[in-house]
């Protein structure tokens, strides 16, 4: 048996080579929407890649390769029920009319022009309040996305200035498990973290805002009587109220009381599916079901886990009040499951490990090093598929040589937050990319250009090391 040995860096770098190339020439070639479909079998054969390269190149044990799999599986494996609950709660809150519920109010009392703005705003609070970006773009980001698109916005900066928003307040907020990860692994105090994240996320934010705003103002968007015809569909199909808000108040309750995510989406699914009862009866008879035991049973399976079509006479409506149930989130689980797998053939056969000594061998300055750190993390982040181990990894490889420098591990901790947090979502076959651009409905490369706060972070973390702007060196 050959002996271990550690991969080149050449042989190392390969598969991410083919990976990125393939996806590139498929979207030239087909499209955004096509590289996304067909993501997880580029991933499959880029891992498939790996352990081939790595067996006759540089072999490793097989229980090494086995442990790499394993750790990505440990931070990528936890989200699958939440994926499950997360599309049971779009599925539920759509039918129970809570999303409907929503765009009604918000079609009647938004101004179009500030739309995008109201959007952003919006949803950096929630998040801010709930910690989770996931659960504020998959409750309240689904009802924006049916406002917006029909005021006639583009399809990505609705979901640019949701994702924005959500992710802002998910990247400031105490109550985030990225923001207690990152400060954690770099051994800084929680709110000494938040505080400087704020230097460069505010400023991120208020460009954001701007650009928003800017767009909202300039953009042509549909006539008012659309809006009005969507109102009176929404009207006819399902009974809006107010009293059916009880159930985001009550997630919003749970969200507070810092109950598990899967408990809370759980509940707030079951909550949805006893509000079709109780305030959408009709939409029993419109899915083609009768209030007999059998058929509630199967109403309730085919909704949880089918896709579900009403027709409400009005084709937009007909098309935003569709939902896919779990089985349209499988795709998204399928592709999640096949980064796990890349980032855990990478791990294990030490290719992942090559490449980041190789970029951080040589770096002493500042800059270098605050620019190394910004490109690792957007590296590992599109290699793991995952934030979680992105930040911890991250963290591992750049604590001492940020200690060496002479650098304040705030600022790596902050630094890990601007280029892995806010990334993440940009990256297809990330996890955090694959669920907002199903929830959403969006495809990552469609919403990418328009996420104007998930840029502009990891731009101003450069610019802020490049200036020297608030950074302390420590004394020897």
């Amino acid at each position: 048996m050959k002996k271990s040995s550690q991969p080149s860096f050449l042989l190392s770098i390969f598969p991410i080579i083919v990976l990125l190339t393939t996806l590139i020439g498929v979207i030239i070639v087909k499209g955004a929407d096509t590289a996304q479909s067909i993501s997880y079998l580029i991933l499959l054969g880029t891992s498939t890649l790996s352990i081939i390269l790595s067996a006759i190149f540089s072999p490793q044990p097989v229980a090494q390769i086995i442990k790499g799999i394993k750790k990505s599986a440990s931070q990528i494996l936890p989200a699958i029920p939440i994926l499950i609950f997360i599309a049971t709660v779009s599925a539920t809150w759509m039918l129970s009319g809570i999303v409907p519920t929503l765009i009604d109010y918000g079609l009647s009392i938004i101004n179009p022009k500030f739309f995008l703005l109201i959007t952003c705003a919006v949803c950096s609070v929630v998040s801010v309040l709930s910690g989770s970006s996931w659960t504020t773009i998959a409750t309240i980001g689904i009802a924006f996305q049916g406002i917006g698109n029909v005021m006639g916005y583009n399809d990505g900066w609705i979901a640019g200035a949701i994702i924005s928003g959500a992710y802002f307040g998910d990247k400031v907020s105490p109550l985030s498990d990225t923001t207690v990860l990152a400060s954690s692994s770099c051994k800084v105090e929680l709110f000494t973290h938040i505080k400087y994240l704020m230097l460069t996320s505010t400023p991120a934010m208020i460009i954001a805002l701007l650009v928003y705003t800017g767009v909202g103002l300039f953009s042509p968007t549909n006539e008012a009587s659309q809006s009005l015809e969507i109102i009176i569909a929404l009207n006819n199909s399902f009974n809006i109220t107010p009293w059916i808000l009880a159930i985001p108040i009550i997630t919003g309750i749970l969200i507070a009381m810092r109950i598990k995510i899967y408990i809370t989406l759980a509940v707030s699914s079951l909550l949805g599916l006893i509000g079709i009862f109780i305030f959408q009866p009709q939409i029993i008879e419109m899915l083609g079901y009768t209030t007999s035991w059998g058929d509630v049973s199967i109403m309730c399976s085919d909704i949880l886990f089918t896709k579900t079509a009403i027709s409400t006479d009005n084709e937009l409506l007909d098309s935003l009040v569709s939902t896919g149930g779990v089985s349209g989130m499988m795709p998204t689980i399928y592709l999640v499951l096949c980064a796990m797998t890349f980032g855990g053939t990478l791990i294990g056969t030490g290719m992942l490990g090559t490449i980041t000594r190789t970029f951080t061998n040589k770096i002493h300055t500042l800059r270098q090093t605050v620019t190394a750190t910004i490109g690792s993390g957007l590296f590992i982040n599109s290699c793991t598929g995952d934030q979680y181990l992105s930040i911890l990894l991250s963290g591992n490889l750049f604590r001492n040589l940020y200690k060496k420098n002479g650098l304040e591990p705030r600022l790596l901790s902050r630094s890990l937050e601007d280029s892995i947090s806010v990334t993440s979502v940009l990256i297809p076959w990330n996890s955090c990319g694959v669920t907002q651009s199903t929830v959403l409905g969006v495809a990552t490369l469609t919403y990418l250009p328009y996420c104007i706060f998930n840029i502009a972070s990891p731009l101003l973390s450069l610019l802020f090391a490049w200036t020297g702007y608030k950074i302390r060196r420590l004394k020897n």
